[in-house]
């Protein structure tokens, strides 16, 4: 099985009712192939020299993918503006910037390759019973791009007061997807480190040089360090980390509520997670409406929350328990900002106009291809969906 083959096998598009009104914030549809939105924004801001808070967009789209996106820019130019794959497309004006809020869904087209066909016609037929039971809204595999090779995060480390540790995974640990520089950058500081003034005169100028130069200044202090680091990349950390419990906590929760028979192992990155399976499992407002909070420190037992599902703090206790931690130590004394979200989230999740169709696969002759279409709501996953779909008892 093999997804992702070229962006236009992974197509993710923005659906809102955002329409041009006039108003102080001018509205484009982004449109990109191989960049990270973040990416794309620090470009389009050093090329119109816009301020940081100027721009506003409502979600992060996959470097690998074919995706389409709106953002807003107070008094943004009213003009095109591209860049090698990405394009700025001016729509109009709009009273105010654009947030997830204004994301009403997000509608995808993706194809699955190199394929038997007793597999893609399996996967088309469990597409009705997917559709009836639903997905565990888990986050996935993208979110934890930031995990060290060995399964660790950069925010447990700050939670256990490492921070050394903390500052490694996140200047030195490989990523995947790291371009040839940063392998570089990475490999220098990991036999390097602690070297500091070697390493400054080694690296070239980039955000990892600037912690090292303060650390030539400043050896020990891998706290100030950290506080140093980039506020998009801390942020990033952080929900990496509490994305992380949460998936724990509704696998205990899922666990707690199906049988064996009602639920398939699903494969992750990092672990195995239970998706319902099976149209004749618990069924009902309180089960397709539950909610599980986003564990912080900050959490309390809210009324809605325990009537919905009362035993979530005895499941969240054991996860952490897991972790090695408390609850009251998801908290970042000393840093101001960013810090572990206060929320809830959607247990169950279900794809919406969803449908499927099997091919003949021609990039993968005598093989054949699954393209799937449907809308999941903002923050879901789409690749959930795949995941469930080619999972077997």
């Amino acid at each position: 099985m093999k997804i992702k083959q070229s962006p236009d096998d992974f197509r993710v598009e923005e659906v809102t009712e955002v329409q041009p009104s006039g108003g102080a914030f001018s509205l484009y549809q982004m449109a990109k192939q191989g960049w990270t939105t973040h990416d794309v924004v620090r470009a389009i801001r050093r090329v119109w020299q816009l301020p940081a808070a100027s721009l506003s967009y409502g979600g992060l789209k996959d470097r690998h993918a074919d995706t389409t996106q709106y953002v807003t820019i107070r008094d943004g130019p009213e003009r095109l503006l591209s860049g090698p794959g990405w394009t700025l497309t001016y729509l109009g004006r709009v009273p105010r910037p654009f947030t997830s809020s204004d994301i009403r869904a997000n509608r995808f087209v993706i194809v699955v390759r190199a394929l038997s066909a007793e597999v893609a016609s399996a996967a088309v037929a469990n597409l009705q019973a997917i559709a009836a039971t639903g997905l565990v809204n888990y986050f996935d595999d993208q979110r934890f791009g930031s995990v060290s090779a060995d399964g660790d995060f950069v925010a447990r480390r700050m939670v256990l007061g490492d921070w050394e540790g903390a500052l490694r995974i996140a200047l030195a640990s490989p990523y995947e997807f790291d371009r040839a520089a940063d392998k570089r950058i990475k490999s220098s500081l990991r036999h390097l480190w602690g070297r500091w003034a070697t390493l400054k005169d080694q690296l070239p100028r980039c955000h990892a040089r600037s912690i090292v130069d303060y650390l030539t200044r400043h050896p020990g202090d891998f706290k100030g360090a950290v506080a140093r680091l980039r506020h998009d990349l801390l942020s990033l950390y952080l929900s990496a980390y509490q994305s992380h419990l949460w998936n724990l906590l509704a696998a205990s929760w899922i666990r707690s509520r199906l049988s064996a028979e009602q639920i398939v192992e699903v494969r992750f990155k990092r672990h195995y997670l239970p998706m319902p399976c099976r149209e004749d499992g618990p069924a009902g407002e309180a089960f397709a409406s539950a909610v599980l909070p986003l564990p912080s420190a900050r959490l309390k037992i809210d009324g809605s929350l325990a009537q919905i599902s009362a035993d979530w703090p005895q499941l969240l206790r054991q996860v952490l328990a897991g972790e090695g931690i408390e609850l009251r130590q998801l908290t970042l004394r000393g840093v101001r900002r960013p810090f572990f979200s206060k929320g809830e989230r959607q247990v169950l999740v279900h794809p919406r106009n969803l449908t499927g169709e099997a091919f003949a696969d021609d990039r993968h002759p005598g093989r054949f291809a699954v393209r799937l279409r449907f809308e999941m709501p903002r923050g879901s996953y789409a690749t959930l969906l795949v995941k469930r779909l080619f999972a077997t008892k």
